[in-house]
Formats: C-alpha cells, structure tokens, sequence
C-alpha cells in the first residue's frame, strides 16, 4: 500500500491538476467568446481556477520538500506526472463544448469542496472552503446556460445535446475510486469520489430536464487521467503552457 505521506501528495496534485489544466483551457476563449460579457466571465472563472491550482499546487509542493514549488509543478512536469481529469483536458471546441464541459465539472466541484471543507487535514478544509464560494459561482454562470442554450433554439438545443453527447463518456472518472483515495477517505483526509456520484446526478438531471436535454445513455467510460493516463490532448496543451518555463528554465521576471 501507499504510504500515508505519499498518498496525500499524489491526492492533492490531482486536487490542483484540475483546476490548472481547466484555468490553462479557458484562457483560451480570451477575445474569442461570442460575448463580451461571456469573454469577461470565462476569463475571471479562469482565474478562480488557477488560484485554486496555486493554493493546492502550493501545499503539494509544502509536503513534497524544499526542492518543490508550485511553479515547478505546474511547468516542470511531464505528462505522465499530470493527474487531472480527462474532462477538464478535452479541447474547448466551440461555446457550446466549454460550457457543457464546464457544468459537468462545475457540478462536481461543488459537492467536492463541500465535502473537503470537513477534511481532517486543516490545509485542506480551507482551501475547499475558499474554492467552494467561487464554484458556487462558477456553477450558476454554467447552468444557466445550460438553461438558455439547452431551451432555446433549435440550433442552440441542438448543439448542447450533441456535446453533452460527446463528454459523458468522461463523467465516470468524476466517481472513480482508487487505492490512494480509499486510503486518504479512511483517515478523514480525502473524500471517498462515489458518495459524491448520487447527488451530482441528482443535479445534473434536474438541469438538464429545465434545459429539455437528454441525458446520454450508459456507453464506454474512459479514466485514468488521475493516475497519469491521459487522452491526445493534453500533450499539445503542455507544450504550449510549459513553452517559456522550458525555454529558459529558472528564470525570473
């Protein structure tokens, strides 16, 4: 088994992976959104999330050793050491790929800070504490969206069905649990995944009855971004988020 110290350091990189790899995707959508008002919140939801990679990005590097900071983990790692889920990895497509993207993890990052809140690591609880009021917005902005778009036109209903169609094959990993997790739930540290998986699917198929979607029936379920298993995309990304702190290593500004 894993031991204790090490398990807690693989599980808070994921916790700071996924917002780090979802802030880096956002980004993407400065001066291009179809709205000025949707290029502004998509920018500062971005933001949010890459203050939240910090805060546990940060406190990984604290239990790793001196020789870590959070600048190393985010821009000196390879891919393989990434273990942020396959969703927040997948490209931003068009609008209607974000926000689906978007509501799905926004969901579940709202039952997951709650729940770290009452973690018994302090660290931990506040920085869930913290993440959890901005998610509570991140969440709104998103399933309001869902709302609109998803009851809107034809073309606007359209669209959203077929990119929900597309990513939920990635909303199994949300619930996966494995050795670290189950280990770290134990001590009172970590939140067991699946006692998250009722509830965010309450959530989901209320939005998505407002919105007059469907929700996609059971298919093929892919994991593993957790444990380092990624799908084509995120290579590319790296390369591009890492290019400067690779170029010229160390430096400073």
């Amino acid at each position: 088994m894993t031991t204790l110290s090490d398990a807690k350091i693989s599980y808070v990189l994921r916790l700071g992976d996924t917002p780090l790899i979802l802030a880096q995707r956002l980004c993407g959508w400065c001066g291009h959104a179809p709205e000025l008002e949707i290029d502004l919140a998509l920018a500062n939801i971005g933001l949010d999330l890459l203050g939240q990679a910090r805060n546990f990005l940060g406190y990984a590097a604290e239990l790793a050793g001196p020789q870590y900071n959070e600048d190393h983990l985010a821009f000196g790692r390879d891919e393989g050491d990434f273990h942020n889920l396959l969703l927040a990895e997948q490209p931003n497509g068009g609008f209607n790929d974000t926000l689906v993207r978007q509501f799905l993890l926004d969901s579940y990052h709202v039952l997951l800070h709650r729940e770290l809140s009452r973690s018994a690591d302090s660290q931990l609880a506040a920085i869930a504490a913290k993440s959890l009021k901005e998610a509570d917005y991140h969440l709104r902005f998103s399933r309001g969206w869902m709302i609109r778009l998803g009851d809107g036109s034809d073309v606007s209903h359209q669209k959203i069905q077929q990119s929900l169609n597309d990513l939920w094959r990635f909303t199994a990993e949300l619930f996966h649990a494995d050795e670290i997790e189950l280990q770290l739930a134990e001590q009172g540290i970590a939140v067991d995944p699946r006692q998250l998986q009722a509830p965010w699917q309450a959530l989901v198929s209320d939005t998505l009855q407002q919105a007059t979607l469907t929700q996609p029936t059971e298919q093929a379920f892919r994991h593993g971004g957790k444990q380092g298993r990624h799908s084509e995309h995120l290579g590319p990304m790296l390369a591009e988020m890492q290019f400067l702190q690779r170029a010229y290593p160390n430096c400073n500004w």
